[in-house]
Order: C-alpha cells, then structure tokens, then sequence
C-alpha cells in the first residue's frame, strides 16, 4: 500500500541478532534505554521515540512466547490477521509500549533513575539493614627529611564507633528491631515515573527494613557512639606530596552491623629550603667562584644525609650539573635511591678589592674576547678561548 511504514526489525533497533541469549538481549535493552531516556534528554523528541522503539523491541524479545512468534511470523504476529498470524490479532493486549517480566522492569529501570538520582545505581536492595561505615581523611603535614626517610607518628581521629551497650544492635536490653511499616520489612518502596513504577529506598527506615522501637539509651537507636581514636600511622620511606595511606576499617563503624569504612591518611610535605624533588632525584644550585671554575676543584657537598665530594673539573661553564649517584631519595618500597643532581653557577663577585681589580684587569688583557653578536652556534668555538 503506498504511504505504508516500515517497521524496523526489533533485532536491529535492540543491536543483537537472532541467537543472542535473553541475558545478552537484556543487557543491550539496558544500555539503549539508559542512554535514550526522556529524563537524561529532555525536549529531545527523537530520544523519547528511539526509548519507545527500544521498549517495545524488549517486551516482544523478553517473552519467550511472543519471541518464538516473531521469529516465525515478524510483525504479523501482532498485526491482527496477517499472512500466517495466529487468528484473534495475536497475543491479548498487545504489548503497548511494554510487556516484558515487571521484576525485569524494575531492575533496569532501578539502575537507570538510580544513577540519575544519585543513588549508585541498583535502587534500594530488599532487607539491606547493614550499611557500611564512612570513609575518614585525615591531613598529615612532614618535614621534607619525614618524606624521604620516613617516621612513625600517633594520630587521633574522632570516629563512630560500635555502642558497646546495645552490640551495636540500636535497641535496648536487646530487643530486636521492629519490622518497618511503611516498606513491611522491604527496605524499599515503589514510585510511579511516568508509565514506569520504579524502586527507591525507605524514606521511613532508610532502606534497613527495621525501626527501632526501644532505642538504646546509650546512642539513641543509632547503634553508633562517638568517641576518640589514636592509630599509629607508618610513613614509608619515599613519599611524595598528596601520598595517601588507607587503612582499612580504620574509619567510621558500620551501622546495625556493617563494615567499617576505611582511614585515608594524606600526606602533605614541606618544601626545602634548597633541595627540590624531581621523582626520586634531588636537584640543587651551588655557587662557585671564577677562579673554581676555570682551573677546577674538589667541593664539599651538603646532602640530606651529610656530605659528599664534587669534582668540578677544569673550564667548567656556568649551568653545569653533576650527577651524585645514590644520594637522592630512598625509592618507595623498593631498594636503592635516585640521584642528588648539582648545577654549578658561576658567581660574579659584586665588589672588588684594588689589588682584585689590577689582577683582573691583567687577566682580561691576555682574554680578548669579540662582544659582537653571535648564534648559538659561535659560542661552542667561543668557549675555546678558555681552554
């Protein structure tokens, strides 16, 4: 018939084939409607109707029965009375938009307005009374020396922590929790979205199941008290600026019984006053006079762990570096350390003697130099003059 629409393969629209599993078909359902959602394109006319097309594919592949129809029969099936349809327009109801299992609905649709709604995805889980504790920071401020050769120093945090008198229960004398009215123990409840009944956690019980009815004197029903904790942190040997270090179950205790969280000690260290780190390497600047770098010398280096000796050898040029090898930083949980890398810089006195200044002048006349301008290049030939 002229004018008549074609409609597209509910294989092609879902991008699976004909001999992909329920599970593969589910998980393509799954990424097209969360990336077609009226809710995640607002005013997009051609998301809403791509989602509808989607929705539709997966209520007829969902179901075994109208699979195995289509299959054999394509849209006839639910055409009412095409070539080799059953009789009586198909199926009884249709599909109208959706038909698939109402608990796959759920899960689908709990993923996608959970992570929409900032609910980590998955909406509330049935009997989840447990809920793990937070995670704790704490900033740690070291020495630059701290940082390269580690230490050990005591901390005390403040913390929940598991309310001895109740076992951590939330209830007195130990009664046991009621079950919670609004959700019957669920944790969950049930919101229409649009034509969709999507699940979010009990606002009444927060998703636990249960309600305190005789709360613990001690922490109120909260199965938590806080109080202070001291921990002894270990810094490794060769930690850098933001390190941090985890402690598991070291941070807040878990409710009506759940995990602790973690402790995340973070490390902020101290600049030096003339070292500067480059991974494990040291670098510094040490001043030497005209006379040091001309003819050479033997210098006495500070390091972080004492001293050492550099050679500068005769001629050295202002900007030299000199590589001090295993005098840098330990490498962190490993054996060996870097380097302490020295730039030479030739320091120009700022005032002179008379007899400095006739010795200078003695030197300069057996020194000519041409001050014209030059590239780059001329002043490797340059450099000849001093040798």
């Amino acid at each position: 018939m002229a004018g008549a629409t074609v409609k597209a393969d509910y294989y092609e629209i879902l991008q699976v084939t004909k001999t992909s599993s329920d599970a593969e078909i589910k998980t393509a359902y799954r990424k097209l409607a969360m990336q077609f959602h009226p809710d995640r394109n607002p005013g997009d006319k051609s998301a809403e109707d791509k989602f509808k097309e989607c929705s539709e594919a997966y209520g007829v592949l969902s179901d075994p029965q109208k699979r195995a129809a289509y299959d054999r029969y394509g849209h006839d099936a639910f055409g009412g009375g095409g070539r080799g349809a059953p009789q009586g327009g198909g199926f009884p109801g249709g599909f109208g938009g959706f038909s698939g299992d109402p608990q796959d609905l759920g899960d689908i649709f709990g993923d996608i307005f959970g992570e929409m709604f900032g609910g980590g995805g998955g909406g509330a889980r049935k009997g989840s009374r447990a809920q793990r504790g937070r995670d704790l920071r704490y900033d740690m401020s070291l020495e630059f020396e701290e940082a390269v050769f580690g230490k050990e120093q005591e901390i005390r945090i403040k913390r929940s922590e598991t309310c001895d008198d109740c076992n951590g229960t939330g209830s007195a004398n130990g009664k046991q929790p009621a079950t919670c009215s609004q959700c019957r123990g669920a944790g969950q409840v049930r919101y229409q979205q649009g034509f969709f009944s999507v699940a979010r956690a009990c606002p009444k019980c927060e998703g636990s199941g249960v309600t305190i009815t005789d709360p613990c004197k001690t922490c109120h029903g909260e199965s938590r008290v806080q109080r202070e904790h001291t921990i002894t942190v270990k810094v490794p040997a060769g930690v850098e600026d933001g390190t941090r270090i985890r402690y598991q179950g070291e941070g807040e205790a878990g409710k009506l019984g759940g995990p602790g969280g973690d402790l995340y000690v973070v490390l902020s260290v101290k600049e030096h006053k003339f070292f500067q780190r480059d991974g494990d390497d040291l670098h510094c600047v040490v001043p030497v006079s005209f006379p040091q770098a001309a003819l050479g010398d033997e210098l006495e280096i500070e390091t972080l762990e004492g001293s050492a000796l550099l050679k500068v050898p005769e001629g050295t040029q202002s900007g030299k570096s000199f590589r001090i090898k295993g005098k840098g930083v330990p490498h962190l949980n490993s054996h060996g350390k870097g380097d302490l890398v020295v730039e030479v810089r030739v320091q120009t006195p700022g005032k002179l003697s008379k007899k400095q200044k006739e010795l200078l002048r003695e030197l300069a006349d057996t020194m000519k130099v041409d001050n014209a301008p030059h590239s780059h290049g001329i002043m490797d030939r340059v450099k000849d003059i001093f040798s």
